[in-house]
């Protein structure tokens, strides 16, 4: 059985401050460090879990593309509805597929499928698929492709397909970034992070993770081909997007 910790990886002072990598240490305070570090974190999944009993198409796939430890596939696993689909979940680092393989096997309690790779999500194939989920995922992609994964979402998406894009944002107004930079850090705090491990983190974070503004994730979106899309959820600096395949009719839902 899987027992994550606490996050307390950078409670101390670390002298040499290395670029964020997703390693064994990360994973197991993972579930802990995401809940306290991004604001409404627990509701976004559980309204991904909603959002499938009514997008997930029979005999179709599920894509969860940087899967992490498997939160959302399990979340979509158990709010399927239809018959004859399958999950892949796909995670570039070698400990979180580990840790994934575990968790879905621990927390399944359907006949869905649920495969679980460790490959490049840039290099992905998507195909026959009714619900993309890039869950906090685009931003820790080079910027030269990210329009190129989303256009291959687009495609690989059938008639009414969703693509659900999760990311933290910056904002080209100073005043406003800096205003929900600051909400942000608090939220850290009240959640028992120091002043020592916000630093720490953005200093490791800095060249690894990079944001869009919201204006360019809509570009992206857009020039993808999608015609149907909105924000749906925000908290703070942190928001997802819902972005529909052309197909979609009012009666779908």
């Amino acid at each position: 059985m899987i027992m994550f910790k606490r996050d307390t990886l950078l409670s101390e002072f670390i002298p040499e401050c290395k670029d964020w990598v997703f390693n064994k240490q990360v994973v197991e305070v993972f579930p802990d460090m995401i809940q306290r570090s991004i604001p409404g974190y627990n509701h976004l999944i559980f309204m991904i879990g909603v959002l499938a009993k009514y997008c997930v198409q029979e005999k179709s796939q599920v894509y969860d593309l940087g899967c992490s430890v498997g939160t959302v596939s399990i979340e979509i696993q158990k709010n399927i509805t239809v018959k004859s689909c399958k999950i892949i979940a796909i995670d570039n680092s070698p400990a979180m597929v580990e840790c994934c393989r575990s968790y879905i096997k621990q927390h399944s309690n359907s006949d869905v499928l649920v495969e679980i790779y460790e490959n490049d999500i840039r290099k992905v194939s998507i195909q026959n698929a009714s619900l993309v989920v890039l869950n906090f995922t685009l931003q820790f992609l080079h910027p030269d492709d990210r329009q190129e994964l989303i256009n291959n979402i687009w495609k690989g998406l059938n008639p009414q397909g969703v693509l659900v894009l999760s990311e933290k944002f910056h904002y080209v107004d100073k005043d406003l970034n800096t205003l929900l930079t600051n909400m942000h850090d608090n939220f850290k705090r009240d959640n028992g992070y120091s002043d020592l491990e916000i630093h720490q983190k953005r200093c490791m974070l800095e060249k690894v993770m990079l944001t869009d503004t919201f204006e360019t994730h809509v570009q992206r979106i857009q020039n993808s081909g999608f015609q149907n899309y909105g924000l749906w959820f925000q908290h703070f600096n942190f928001g997802s997007f819902i972005a529909l395949k052309k197909g979609y009719t009012s009666g779908f839902f």
